[in-house]
């Protein structure tokens, strides 16, 4: 059999298993309760609902026929299709910033006029002005950091999962 065959059977079967919406139930000799995705003897089969799943909006792009108009057509308000915070990484340990942290975060597209990055630094709202920013007093421990966009009325139009991120200090032992 060529690999190219052997893939395209590996990934029937892939599909299929994820397709699958049945576990199964059954419980031991010491009454515990078990779950599987495998069928066993004794076991009752039950039906899994269908995943959540999220739709992602595209907005059209104008055609080129607009584009060449005479006058100038207002561009309209896109939004946003990603944003993440690129540094601190999540789970990183950042060792000897002498309470400085340097914040960069990657948002598509770039941020629009009249549009505003808000920080939440341990739950708290910082001020800040665009994409890259420091946070002052941020010392060891365990920390987190969300960004969001709002626009001119202060509704949030994208936002990241917190990120959580360790400070660590050296010890001068005297």
């Amino acid at each position: 059999m060529e690999l190219r065959s052997v893939f395209m059977l590996f990934c029937l079967f892939a599909a299929a298993a994820a397709a699958a919406q049945e576990a199964y139930r059954w419980v031991d000799e010491n009454g515990v309760v078990h779950y599987s995705d495998r069928p066993r003897e004794g076991a009752e089969a039950i039906l899994l609902p269908s995943p959540n799943v999220a739709a992602t909006r595209r907005v059209p792009r104008p055609s080129a026929a607009a584009a060449e108009e005479d006058e100038p057509a207002e561009e309209p308000t896109t939004g946003y299709t990603s944003i993440e915070i690129v540094s601190p990484a999540a789970e990183e340990t950042l060792w000897n910033i002498e309470g400085v942290l340097n914040v960069s975060v990657a948002l598509q597209p770039a941020l629009q006029p009249g549009h505003q990055v808000r920080a939440y630094f341990d739950g708290e709202m910082q001020s800040v002005s665009g994409t890259s920013f420091q946070l002052q007093e941020v010392w060891r421990g365990v920390h987190n950091l969300q960004v969001e966009v709002v626009d001119a009325t202060g509704r949030v139009m994208i936002r990241t999962q917190p990120n959580r991120f360790y400070v660590q200090q050296n010890t001068v032992a005297f």
